[in-house]
């Protein structure tokens, strides 16, 4: 993307005055959307960005700056400015490149610019046929068909050159279903770091059905009970209450600020002893997956707690230098314009010993959350609301009716310790996590299991 005297010559500039450390972030990306409603495109963009960012550490202090114009003045321009928030002599004068590009494990079988903007279209048209067939109460669909290509290259001024190649396709389909004056919603958006084969991958009338089946389910159901009950979260996405009440709360991004309520818990118990958690951004294919990090560095598989006891936080380098803590690969980014920092890549509460029948079945009253939808979390306090997208009522060992409009309510870190049962049925869901970095893609995953008691919100009153 730039000759090598050019990046050599801003880093060192970056570095004239008493840094460190400095980093070349440079981006080339290519993405396609198509959105569609009822069927119909209703828009269709295609975005090619070049960019590069520009990161700059001297002890604990750290600056950045991004650009679009990859002319060799403006970088230098740029690395000059960057190093003019620093007061020294230069401590580095020569670096010496280790060119190496990352061994691709994820590598695309069939590349997106070489699929029609006609064939994109018909997996849309095809989709929204499958729902709307399914039941004549399905009154609208939204689909969205994304793909991705990108190619970056990062330099450091410790001698790191290294490049790689990133391509991720992913269909979101929604479905709404219309009844008696009720509208609810069911959806669904796999995807992973994979081109065009997806739809070799996934059974494309299965997934529209089943976000149909969901909305007009939920149209017919009762409303859910308000009062504090076991609760039965589901795998999959399910996975995404740990994601954001759990998760979040273990990169260093907030530990490193004491602003977590897991500082200082390293090797504590934190869970129940059932709870294995892992991050690991080196699963073939996956959505959240990548052969290296932002940093240039190979992707881990991260145990986060083992047994209940917490082993690792997520740490990128800058934080390595804020807490007594390894450095593991996970800073992540948007993109150039974003500086990165520690992030989760595909996260996961591990297989239990149980399975999903043994746990309907030990289970006299309570709800199991099929599907979750949208919430909201406080990262400080891992306080937390979730919309359950699908859900019902156990009783008697048997899942009963139907319920419509459960919230459950909680705090993470008080959640982990009441699960009491998890199943053997680990499945992991795609969605898009923002955080100071931007918006990365990240898988969410758990298996079924149960949390002893939780306070679900509902509009009709305890029975």
């Amino acid at each position: 993307m730039l000759k090598d005297q050019v990046i050599k010559d801003v880093l060192i500039t970056a570095l004239s005055t008493g840094a460190d450390f400095a980093e070349i972030f440079l981006e080339d990306k290519v993405s396609n959307n198509l959105q569609a409603e009822g069927g119909v495109i209703s828009s269709a963009n295609n975005s090619h960005i070049k960019g590069a960012g520009i990161r700059v550490f001297k002890e604990k202090e750290v600056v950045y700056g991004y650009s679009n114009n990859l002319e060799t003045d403006k970088l230098l321009k740029l690395a000059s400015d960057l190093a003019s928030s620093f007061n020294g002599a230069p401590i580095i004068s020569e670096i010496i490149f280790n060119k190496t590009s990352s061994k691709d494990k994820h590598k695309a079988k069939i590349h997106p610019k070489d699929v029609s903007i006609e064939q994109k279209a018909k997996y849309i048209t095809d989709a929204h046929n499958y729902a709307k067939s399914y039941d004549e109460c399905i009154s609208q669909t939204r689909i969205t068909l994304s793909d991705v290509a990108q190619e970056i290259l990062i330099v450091n001024s410790n001698g790191k050159y290294v490049t790689d190649t990133r391509v991720r396709t992913r269909i979101y389909i929604t479905s709404i279903a219309s009844k008696d004056g009720q509208m609810q919603t069911g959806s669904e958006g796999p995807g992973g770091l994979v081109g065009y084969e997806l739809f070799d991958e996934i059974n494309l009338k299965e997934v529209a059905i089943d976000t149909a089946r969901v909305a007009k389910t939920m149209a017919e159901a009762e409303e859910c009970p308000s009062k504090e009950m076991p609760v039965i979260m589901n795998n999959g996405f399910g996975g995404v209450i740990f994601h954001e009440a759990c998760g979040h709360p273990l990169e260093a991004t907030t530990v490193a600020r004491g602003l977590s309520v897991f500082c200082g818990k390293l090797g504590t118990k934190i869970a129940s002893e059932l709870v294995t958690a892992i991050d690991d951004a080196t699963i073939p294919n996956a959505w959240g997956s990548g052969n290296i990090d932002d940093e240039g560095n190979p992707t881990e598989n991260i145990v986060l707690i083992k047994d209940g006891i917490l082993k690792s936080y997520l740490v990128d380098s800058f934080n390595t230098r804020l807490m007594d803590h390894e450095l593991r690969s996970c800073g992540r980014r948007e993109s150039y314009k974003f500086m990165p920092t520690s992030r989760m890549s595909n996260t996961f509460i591990d297989n239990g010993t149980s399975t999903f029948d043994e746990i309907i079945e030990n289970t006299e009253y309570g709800l199991f959350a099929a599907r979750l939808g949208g919430g909201s979390v406080n990262p400080i306090t891992g306080d937390f609301n979730f919309a359950v997208m699908e859900g019902y009522i156990v009783e008697n060992g048997k899942i009963s009716k139907p319920v419509r409009g459960a919230t459950l309510v909680g705090n993470g870190a008080e959640v982990l310790h009441k699960i009491d049962m998890i199943a053997d049925n680990l499945e992991r869901a795609q969605g898009m996590c923002g955080s100071s970095s931007g918006s990365i893609p990240a898988d969410v995953g758990q298996p079924t299991l149960r949390v002893s008691k939780m306070t679900v919100g509902g509009r009709k009153g305890a029975n």
